[in-house]
């Protein structure tokens, strides 16, 4: 198994006990092994980010990279990621998820500088139809 397989399994097995730690009520194990999960994926898309060609690959690990810096408060290494990543040839799909974690992120920001208020249980309603 190459390095990058390897990283990417043990940040899946950790993200998975994380859910389920989470899940118990243990909130600061759960954080811990996010945290972990966060950077091993974090790593294994460092060792793909120059091979433009190695897609979908490429773009999936540091979307999965993007979405656990999400989960550690980590907003400005996930931007990063994902710039990363929407820079090669990401598949369409993998795209536009990233650029919906992009917006995910970043809408806050954006009504608050335009002094928008901004309800987010009412665009969970639209969105969920």
């Amino acid at each position: 198994m190459s390095q990058i397989q390897e990283l990417h399994q043990q940040a899946m097995d950790l993200a998975g006990m994380a859910l389920v730690a989470k899940l118990r009520g243990g909130l600061n194990s759960a954080s811990q092994l996010s945290r972990e999960a966060f950077e091993k994926e974090r790593l294994a898309a460092e060792l793909i980010t120059g091979d433009l060609e190695a897609e979908p690959t490429r773009s999936v690990l540091h979307c999965s990279a993007a979405t656990l810096a999400v989960e550690c408060g980590e907003i400005h290494t996930a931007e990063r990621l994902i710039a990363i990543a929407l820079s090669g040839n990401p598949p369409t799909e993998i795209a536009e998820e990233l650029k919906d974690l992009f917006v995910q992120i970043n809408i806050d920001k954006y009504f608050a500088r335009r002094s928008i208020a901004f309800d987010e249980a009412k665009l969970q309603s639209l969105l969920n139809g």
